[in-house]
């Protein structure tokens, strides 16, 4: 599954679901899909990611498959991942528009 944060102020972002859920969740909003924040909500929202995401910084984890130096594998944190919809929250909250997010229905 794929999720679609839009707003007019800003490109639309696409993320996995999974991440894109526990990003929706850290903003303390539910994980309901589609759903969307009000522009006066926007600043409360952008407040509980910023902290949320602050706390998930570790960019690496050991693959559980292999045991040698070389199974270390680089993952993109949390932290990082939130950095997008960070971006697009404070381009809505400048413009005082609405954030929406939706289940992407393209098939590729």
């Amino acid at each position: 599954m794929l999720i679609t944060f839009k707003t007019r102020a800003y490109a639309d972002i696409t993320m996995f679901g999974d991440v894109a859920l526990r990003l929706i969740e850290l903003m303390g909003r539910s994980d309901t899909v589609p759903s969307a924040i009000y522009p006066e909500d926007i600043p409360q929202a952008l407040e509980n990611l910023r902290a949320g995401a602050a706390a998930h910084t570790d960019t690496h984890n050991l693959d559980e498959a292999h045991e040698d130096a070389e199974s270390f594998k680089e993952n993109v944190s949390l932290h990082k991942r939130a950095v997008p919809l960070i971006e697009l929250l404070e381009a809505a909250q400048k413009k005082n528009v609405p954030v929406m997010w939706e289940q992407e229905t393209k098939h590729f």
